[in-house]
């Protein structure tokens, strides 16, 4: 089960993620998750988004430079240990991680994951019962 999401890079300049927000708000696209990397010069907006392909195309209308990749999403419980036991396994089978975010609610932990390989890290986590969020999934909680 793999996830689009939306990497945007954005000017480190004040206001530019408020209007992402605004323009993704008044197309009426949801945002479930986000994180912002950043250097001194620009910073990198990762986004999952209930469309994300009228996303990207308004986002690029707006002229803002914009990737599809996909990801990988996790469920846990929320608790001591379960993201090291994922991990373990993500590890035992050679898989590396390009970056990774996550948030909990309530008794759940949800994470999102960018591997290298993301076919062999669906099959890995899914032979070894990790359970893995659809897109449509993300918008139910």
């Amino acid at each position: 089960m793999l996830i689009k999401q939306l990497s945007i890079f954005l000017e480190n300049k004040k206001g530019r993620f408020t209007e992402v927000a605004k323009i993704l708000g008044e197309a009426g696209i949801n945002m479930t998750a986000f994180t912002v990397a950043e250097n001194s010069d620009f910073g990198i907006l990762r986004l999952i988004v209930s469309d994300p392909e009228a996303a990207k195309n308004i986002l690029k209308e707006h002229r803002y430079a914009v990737t599809v990749t996909d990801v990988v999403c996790v469920q846990s419980p929320n608790k001591p240990g379960a993201l090291a036991t994922i991990m373990s396994i993500i590890t035992e089978y050679g898989v590396f991680i390009e970056y990774m975010y996550a948030f909990a609610t309530g008794d759940r932990a949800l994470v999102i994951i960018r591997p290298d390989n993301t076919e062999k890290t669906v099959e890995v986590l899914s032979e070894n019962k990790v359970e893995l969020l659809a897109a449509n999934e993300l918008f139910c909680l």
